[in-house]
């Protein structure tokens, strides 16, 4: 085997720019395969994150219009949530707490400054006890049930999306109104999060004009209770408060667990990531065609050598064995070029990402596991593609391979 390896690194490096070449498909496939898993599983790892945060006994109710608040939620449901849903949801056992919520962007200003920024209204008791360990105030104070015209605003208003910082007392102009900032939250990394405006439901109503319609209800499952078991009569509760069949899925709302929502995260960045993986396994093939063809020349070119080897007592396995391993050493060699470019471009996209948006979402994460399987199958690439010269460079008959010219 140190023979083997002598001989094929001595050939590869006697023809060094051919090599090159060859691996130019090898590291460019591995590199884009490291940058998108690692950025993928890093991405994941940090929605998991969150969701841990937020806490697995949430529960999500929802509308079949989302986020969207009338006339459009109307037209797509017609049924949107209300507070109706609400008074149902309170009196099932195990709802340990819950707040509307009421989602639109607005034109803020703030000193002749105008910008649209994501407003939401929440109850103030529900608020404070479901996301009590996600939103954490920086400075001031989270808002009160009796507070009139008084606001909480996300890390990034306050500091970025505005020329001049807001501070706790300042004033914003929301829809012609004025109101008092008395919160600033601490930077969460999610920037929808960071960069919105958080007021009372009968504020947001105010300004809005929406009486009943809410976008979303958060709802927080008692402690000993099983989440699952109360989002399932949640859900009973509600298609019997709208009319709706209990043996059918719900039609104009939806009930989704923490859990639940994390796995429709999960299975949506695999998919994607599936397919842009798939993309860049093209140039893996390509650079095993790369490497097939190298070494079809490489035989033609040494066709004589082969013969001076099988005539002095060379075997056909030695033949094999020498073009295996260097068709192989040069899928390695692609394939550690490929993990540092690609460790390098997941770095430089965080990095960018992080400075332009200010979240953490899209961090690289990187494991042995997947250094070490992707040079196992760079140099699987390269062997595989090795084997049919290897095959016809050990079945030349060394009287022909001595006469060849």
């Amino acid at each position: 085997m140190k023979d083997y390896l002598f001989l094929a690194f001595n050939n590869l490096k006697r023809r060094k720019l051919r090599s090159w070449l060859t691996m130019i498909g090898i590291f460019i496939g591995i590199a884009a395969v490291v940058a998108l898993i690692s950025l993928g599983q890093g991405m994941q790892n940090a929605i998991e994150k969150q969701f841990e945060v937020l806490g697995a006994n949430k529960i999500t109710v929802m509308g079949k219009a989302g986020f969207i608040v009338s006339p459009i939620a109307s037209e797509l449901s017609s049924k949107p949530l209300t507070e109706k849903d609400i008074e149902v949801i309170k009196k099932i056992q195990g709802v340990e707490a819950i707040t509307g919520y009421l989602v639109k962007s607005l034109e803020v200003e703030f000193r002749e400054e105008k910008r649209e920024i994501l407003i939401s209204g929440m109850d103030p008791e529900g608020y404070v006890k479901i996301f009590e360990e996600t939103y954490n105030i920086e400075k001031g104070r989270d808002f009160l049930p009796k507070d009139k015209k008084k606001i909480v605003i996300g890390h990034n208003t306050a500091n970025k999306d505005f020329s001049k910082k807001i501070r706790v007392g300042n004033k914003l102009t929301i829809a012609g109104e004025d109101f008092e900032v008395v919160g600033i939250l601490e930077k969460i990394g999610s920037p929808p999060d960071d960069s919105s405006i958080i007021m009372t439901l009968n504020s947001m109503r105010e300004i809005t004009g929406e009486k009943e319609i809410l976008s979303m209800i958060f709802v927080e499952a008692g402690k000993g209770y099983d989440v699952d078991k109360v989002a399932g009569q949640i859900e009973k509760e509600m298609k019997k408060s709208r009319g709706e069949k209990l043996d059918e899925d719900p039609k104009t709302f939806s009930v989704s667990t923490s859990e639940q929502l994390l796995d429709v995260f999960a299975n949506i960045i695999g998919i994607v990531q599936g397919v842009l993986v798939g993309i860049a396994a093209i140039s893996l093939l390509v650079g095993g065609v790369g490497i097939m063809n190298t070494m079809y020349m490489s035989i033609l070119e040494r066709t004589k050598e082969i013969g001076t080897m099988k005539a002095i007592g060379a075997r056909n396995s030695d033949i094999l064995f020498i073009f295996l391993f260097e068709s192989g050493f040069l899928g390695l060699v692609g394939g550690t070029i490929g993990i540092i470019i690609g460790i390098s471009i997941a770095k430089g996209a965080e990095y960018i990402v992080s400075a332009a948006l200010g979240t953490d979402l899209l961090k690289a994460s990187f494991s042995v596991y997947l250094a070490v399987g992707a040079l196992a199958f760079s140099f699987l690439i390269g062997t595989l593609s090795g084997i049919l010269p290897a095959l016809q460079a050990a079945k030349l008959k060394p009287a022909d391979a001595l006469r060849y010219e």
